[in-house]
């Protein structure tokens, strides 16, 4: 397991400290002036959550780009915050899996905060972690996140929109959750596919990349019996539920929706329609 640097104040000509993790999601106050090389994709959604940790810097993974660039727009929503940013290629890190991200990410993306600190692209993850460790401390607290978590359908199953699945909470247990996440375990683990049973899941593919990382949540839910799918990074926004639901294309289906006659091709709305009719027939 790789370390984790606490610290919470730091002068600026201290180098510092790396963290590493396999989500923005999974990481705490500890973040606080340090560089955060995380496996989150790069959307708005992880990047404010970066900058409300008040890190000094961070990487995520690009997730393909995908949709309206959705995979990289932190980067510029943190560089009006004063926080540099950048991101690894899908295809050369797993998703969700920080370790692999600092030990084989290839930079595909930065923004000019970044850039001026001497990250670029072709550089490796572990390079440009360190350049990042010489990044001025800004407490620069970031906008209201938008609702991130609310009802599509309120009748029986109901239909909820998370922006992240890590806002699965016990009341979902007989909802379909339509999320912005993608849909690879945390540090390749399982148990990490969803906190709670639901009757249903939707995610972002994040472009699949390396290993097949950004669908491997759809087997694991398969084990618990839950119907779970993805849509294609080009048809949706990663990191807004809101478009994987009235944009997403169906890429991936697990075999637990398949054997519910969901397949893929169809639009997430038919998918979400399409499951609701099977749980209730």
């Amino acid at each position: 397991m790789m370390p984790v640097y606490r610290c919470h104040v730091r002068n600026i000509s201290m180098a510092a400290p790396i963290i590493i993790a396999d989500s923005i999601t999974r990481i705490g106050p500890e973040a606080a002036g340090a560089v955060v090389v995380n496996a989150s994709h790069g959307g708005i959604y992880a990047a404010y959550l970066a900058a409300r940790l008040h890190a000094s810097a961070a990487i995520f993974n690009d997730a393909s780009v995908g949709r309206d660039r959705a995979g990289i727009a932190g980067l510029d929503y943190l560089q009006e915050l004063g926080i540099a940013a950048a991101t690894v290629g899908h295809d050369t890190a797993c998703i969700g899996d920080g370790a692999d991200m600092m030990a084989h990410g290839v930079i595909t993306h930065a923004n000019a905060l970044a850039s001026s600190l001497g990250v670029s692209p072709r550089q490796a993850c572990s390079d440009a972690a360190a350049a990042l460790q010489q990044a001025p401390v800004k407490r620069h607290e970031p906008p209201e996140a938008l609702e991130a978590a609310f009802p599509l359908i309120a009748e029986p199953p109901q239909v909820w929109a998370l922006d992240s699945a890590s806002l699965v909470s016990p009341e979902h247990r007989y909802a379909i959750v339509v999320t912005g996440s993608h849909g690879g375990l945390l540090g390749g683990r399982p148990e990490t596919a969803l906190k709670y049973d639901v009757l249903g899941a939707l995610y972002n593919d994040a472009g699949v990349g390396k290993d097949g990382a950004g669908i491997s949540r759809l087997p694991a839910l398969d084990a618990r019996g839950i119907a779970a799918a993805t849509v294609s990074a080009t048809s949706a926004r990663i990191g807004d539920a809101r478009s994987t639901y009235q944009d997403g294309i169906i890429s991936h289906v697990n075999r637990r929706a398949a054997g519910l006659s969901l397949r893929e091709g169809t639009s997430a709305r038919d998918f979400v329609v399409a499951l609701r009719r099977a749980l209730t027939g």
